[in-house]
C-alpha cells in the first residue's frame, strides 16, 4: 500500500508542475514576455525636450513593435492614495525609438516622470520609466549668433542669448546665465598663438590691447554655475582691426581717385567727339564726287551705272519758281494849250490838229502809239495834209520843208517844253504836230 501511495504522490506532483508550467506559458498574455525598452534618456537642448530609449531587435521576432510614452508631474505620484495620477500622452503605438516632448511645454523648473512601453502582436511589456528636472538636466546651448566690429584697433562682440524653443531668451529661465569669451591673434603662418579669457554678463563687449591692422578670432560658450553648465563654444568668427591711415596712405587714394576721374571724363569726351565725327562725316561727307562723274551720272540715262543726280533734281535744289506779273498800263494823254493850236504852220489848215498819245509799256520804254486827237478831227486833219502834199507836187523842197519830221518835231518840242512840265517816269516827251 505504501509503494501505492508513493507512486499517487509522484504524479500528483507531476501534475501541479505541469499545471504550474501552462500557468506560466498562459500568463503571457498580460505583457511579462515582452521585454520593456533599455537604456531610456532625454536627449536636450535649452527647452527642447527628446525622450529615446533601446530595445533588442530579435525580441519581437517576425512581429511589428511599436512605443508608447506617457509623462505626468512627480509630484501627482504622491498622491496617488487620494488621486489617481493622470498620465499625458505624448506618443501612442510609434514605430520610433524617440518622442519629442518640445511641443508640450514643460515647465523648466519642474520634475517629472516619462515611461515608455512596448507592443508586441497585442502583448505589453513593463513600463520603463525615468524622472526628468529640465533645469537640471537640460543642456544649456551657446550664444545664438555672434556679430564682431571693428572700433578703431579694438573689436566690439556683440552677443544673442541662447533661444527657447518659442525663440524666446533663455535668460527667463536662467537669470544667472553669463558667458564665457576666448579671443586670440590669428597667424599668418597657421601657427596657433595664446587664448586670452574673458567673463561676461552683457551681451556686448569690447576687447582690449589689440594691435592696429591684425586679423583676431573669437569664441563664446554660455555657462551656469548652480548645476554646472556649460555649453559648446560658438564657431569662432574672425576680423581685422582698424587704426589710423597714414598721410601717404590718403594721398595715394587720392591721386588714384584722381586719376581715375579724369581717365573717365577724357575717356568720355573722346567717344563723344568720335561720334559726332562719324555722325557728320555720314550726313555731310567732306569727299565731294568728281565733276565729270557727276556730270556722266547725270547726262547718262540709258547706262547700267545708277543716276544718283538728274538735271531736275538739281534745278529743283537750286532754283525757286518765280511768277512775273506786267505793271497795268498807264495811258498818257497830252492836249496842247490853245494859241499853239491857233497858230499851225504854213500848208496846214487851221482846224487840222494832231493829238499824240502814248500808251506806256512794261517791255521798252520809247515804245508808244500815236492816235488823232478825235474821230472827225483826226480823220480831216489826215485829209487836209494829203490835200496840201498834192498841191506842192511840183516842188519837191517846199514840201520836203514844210513835212520835214525833225524840223517840225523841234519846233513844236520847243513850244511844247514851255508851256508843259517834264514826265519824270521815262524821259519821253509827247510832241503835238
Amino acid at each position: 500500500m505504501s509503494a501505492a501511495h508513493h507512486h499517487s504522490l509522484a504524479l500528483l506532483h507531476g501534475l501541479f508542475l505541469l499545471l504550474l508550467l501552462l500557468f506560466f506559458f498562459c500568463g503571457g498574455a498580460d505583457g511579462s514576455e515582452v521585454p520593456p525598452p533599455q537604456n531610456v534618456t532625454t536627449k536636450t537642448l535649452n527647452t527642447n525636450y527628446t525622450l529615446s530609449w533601446d530595445w533588442a531587435p530579435g525580441a519581437a521576432g517576425t512581429h511589428a513593435v511599436t512605443f508608447t510614452t506617457q509623462y505626468v508631474p512627480r509630484y501627482q505620484l504622491r498622491f496617488k492614495k487620494k488621486k489617481t495620477p493622470n498620465w499625458i500622452t505624448a506618443c501612442n503605438q510609434t514605430s520610433h525609438r524617440s518622442c519629442d516632448l518640445t511641443r508640450f511645454n514643460l515647465h523648466y523648473l519642474g520634475i517629472f516622470v516619462l515611461r515608455v512601453q512596448a507592443t508586441v502582436d497585442g502583448q505589453h511589456s513593463e513600463w520603463a520609466q525615468k524622472e526628468f528636472c529640465p533645469d537640471k538636466e537640460a543642456a544649456l546651448g551657446p550664444p545664438s549668433n555672434v556679430t564682431l566690429a571693428p572700433a578703431g584697433s579694438d573689436l566690439d562682440v556683440v552677443l544673442t542669448d541662447p533661444l527657447t524653443s518659442n525663440n524666446t531668451s533663455m535668460r527667463e529661465h536662467v537669470p544667472d546665465l553669463y558667458y564665457h569669451v576666448q579671443y586670440w591673434e590669428r597667424q599668418a603662418d597657421g601657427q596657433a598663438s595664446p587664448h586670452k579669457q574673458l567673463r561676461i554678463n552683457t551681451t556686448m563687449v569690447t576687447l582690449p590691447g589689440l594691435k592696429a591692422w591684425t586679423w583676431y578670432c573669437v569664441r563664446v560658450q554660455s555657462r551656469y554655475d548652480f548645476y554646472s553648465k556649460i555649453s559648446d563654444f560658438t564657431v569662432p568668427h574672425c576680423m581685422q582691426t582698424e587704426g589710423s591711415i597714414p598721410w601717404w596712405n590718403i594721398f595715394l587714394y587720392f591721386l588714384g581717385s584722381l586719376l581715375f576721374f579724369f581717365l573717365i571724363v577724357l575717356g568720355t569726351i573722346y567717344s563723344l567727339f568720335r561720334c559726332c565725327k562719324t555722325v557728320k562725316d555720314v550726313l555731310n561727307p567732306s569727299d565731294q564726287m568728281p565733276s565729270h562723274l557727276k556730270k556722266y551720272l547725270c547726262s547718262s540715262p540709258g547706262s547700267d551705272i545708277p543716276r544718283l543726280l538728274t538735271p531736275d533734281s538739281e534745278s529743283e535744289l537750286l532754283c525757286e519758281g518765280v511768277t512775273i506779273c506786267p505793271p497795268p498800263a498807264v495811258l498818257e494823254s497830252h492836249i496842247p494849250p490853245a494859241e499853239e493850236l491857233a497858230a499851225p504852220p504854213s500848208g496846214l489848215e487851221p482846224n487840222s490838229s494832231v493829238r499824240h498819245s502814248r500808251q506806256d509799256s512794261s517791255s521798252s520804254g520809247d515804245s508808244g502809239v500815236y492816235s488823232s486827237g478825235g474821230g472827225s478831227s483826226g480823220s480831216s486833219a489826215l485829209k487836209q495834209l494829203s490835200a496840201v502834199r498834192h498841191n506842192h507836187m511840183g516842188s519837191d523842197d517846199s514840201f520836203k520843208g514844210l513835212l520835214d519830221p525833225e524840223r517840225v518835231n523841234l519846233r513844236e518840242m520847243t513850244a511844247h517844253l514851255k508851256s508843259q512840265p517834264e514826265v519824270a517816269d521815262e524821259g519821253v516827251v509827247d510832241v503835238c504836230v
